[in-house]
């Protein structure tokens, strides 16, 4: 009988282990925690996501209105705004440079930094307000009808083979080189094609602008069919 009643309380001690093992809690695995809230608004507005980054910090305004990194992080937001509007503007984009500087504009006078009268408010200020007068000249200018604004320059062939259609090309390149402040390089694969196209231009300038000071020239380029470069030097 001993051995088997060994055998039984040996069942049993082993019955009671796994049962306990069993009802033991499960330890979680340990979930990351989320990024901080001001750490994501800091990296929305240096990736330049910055219409994420506004309305993160919409919401942040709203649950800590008294926090006082709002003002640092609001003065980022429209200082990257104002950034962005003056490169919209060098590639010749007003609209999307206007909608940029509104936003600038929108969120630089609620910051105290900006409304105060420090240097550094008064430097800020006058960089807007530069941004502003450049936006109001780019929109007063007349669209580009040849020429890419943002590009250093812009070759356009020539239709020496359609006179009408030539003179009405000639036509637009005239008021883009006066809009544009454009010099003009005729490369012709003809030695007599360079006079005689800048005499035609010149006398669209001079109808557009009599005071416009033209700078063009021709070369001769063989191996090309005729065609004019045009830089402008006013975007």
């Amino acid at each position: 009988m001993k051995p088997f009643a060994s055998r039984y309380l040996l069942v049993a001690a082993f019955s009671l282990f796994l049962a306990a093992c069993s009802s033991a809690p499960v330890e979680q695995a340990a979930v990351p925690a989320q990024a901080d809230a001001w750490q994501q608004l800091q990296q929305n507005i240096a990736s330049n996501e910055l219409a994420t980054a506004e309305d993160q910090l919409a919401a942040l305004q709203a649950q800590s209105p008294d926090d006082a990194r709002l003002e640092q992080y609001q003065r980022q937001l429209a200082e990257a705004y104002l950034q962005r509007s003056q490169v919209f503007l060098q590639k010749g984009d007003v609209n999307a440079a206007a909608t940029a500087l509104a936003r600038a504009r929108a969120l630089m006078p609620q910051a105290p930094a900006v409304t105060g009268g420090d240097a550094v408010t008064q430097a800020r200020k006058a960089e807007l307000e530069k941004a502003e007068a450049a936006l109001k000249a780019a929109e007063a200018k007349p669209k580009a009808r040849i020429i890419d604004p943002a590009a250093p320059s812009t070759v356009v062939a020539l239709k020496t083979t359609d006179s009408r259609a030539m003179r009405r090309q000639l036509d637009d390149i005239a008021a883009d080189v006066v809009s544009y402040q454009c010099d003009v390089v005729f490369q012709v694969p003809r030695t007599e094609d360079g006079p005689w196209l800048k005499t035609l231009l010149e006398k669209r300038v001079r109808k557009i602008d009599s005071g416009f000071e033209l700078k063009q020239k021709h070369e001769i380029q063989r191996a090309l069919p005729a065609q004019v470069v045009l830089v402008p030097h006013q975007r």
